[in-house]
């Protein structure tokens, strides 16, 4: 069975993150590139890495910077950060309470397809809010999990945008679950006009601790694309 190692990077700077990811997604590539010309018999690592970040927006390189309504002065006063990055994907905001999952994942050892691999991400978070009594979907045309798609009361509970590489995939969800979603009000999320945000708080009413949320993630990623942790 393919092997995962995991770690959970707690409240980490997003540019800190960032860097660390491009690392062992960079450490993967390499490792391939070697192993193809033979110059190595070592396997690629898969991680999944877990983390909260302080507030910031990030926008992908497929989004319109206008999607940040948030600028020069507004930005720094609410304290958010601003980077423009190497994912797929428009605008969206990370902050506290948001559990932010990082799978940097040779694909090659489960099946290479990106629109499969996304799926499946989506699974674990639908599966996970499932635990909850909340029921997520998929919104025809858009990535992520929606409370209620295909509604006029469709909002989205988290976010998705990847970057791979010779089949290794780098970033990837931004779950909403005790998340300040005033936050989103600067931005056009996704770049998604007509529709609202969500948490797991504010469906069911009530904080929710989010540690519980992490053990029932790391649990359906696992099951969702068979691999066990080291």
């Amino acid at each position: 069975m393919t092997s995962v190692n995991f770690q959970d990077l707690g409240k980490i700077d997003y540019k800190e993150a960032w860097e660390y990811q491009e690392k062992l997604f960079t450490e993967a590539i390499q490792c391939k590139i070697q192993k193809r010309k033979g110059e190595t018999d070592e396997s690629t690592r898969n991680y999944l890495l877990f983390c909260e970040h302080p507030h910031v927006y990030t926008l992908g390189k497929s989004g319109n910077e206008s999607h940040l309504l948030a600028q020069g002065d507004e930005l720094s006063s609410l304290g958010a950060a601003y980077y423009k990055i190497n994912r797929g994907g428009d605008i969206t905001y990370h902050g506290p309470g948001q559990l932010v999952a990082y799978p940097i994942f040779d694909l090659e050892y489960f099946f290479t397809d990106i629109h499969k691999y996304m799926r499946y991400l989506e699974e674990a978070v639908i599966r996970t809010i499932a635990d909850y009594g909340v029921i997520g979907g998929r919104q025809e045309g858009f990535t992520g999990v929606w409370i209620e798609p295909e509604t006029p009361k469709a909002r989205k509970i988290c976010a998705m945008g990847v970057k791979s590489s010779r089949w290794v995939t780098m970033h990837g969800i931004g779950f909403n679950v005790n998340t300040d979603l005033s936050y989103f009000s600067h931005i056009v999320p996704c770049g998604i006009q007509d529709k609202s945000v969500t948490s797991l708080e504010l469906e069911l009413n009530k904080p929710v601790e989010l540690q519980g949320v992490k053990e029932r993630l790391k649990y359906y990623l696992a099951q969702q694309f068979g691999y066990e942790y080291v």
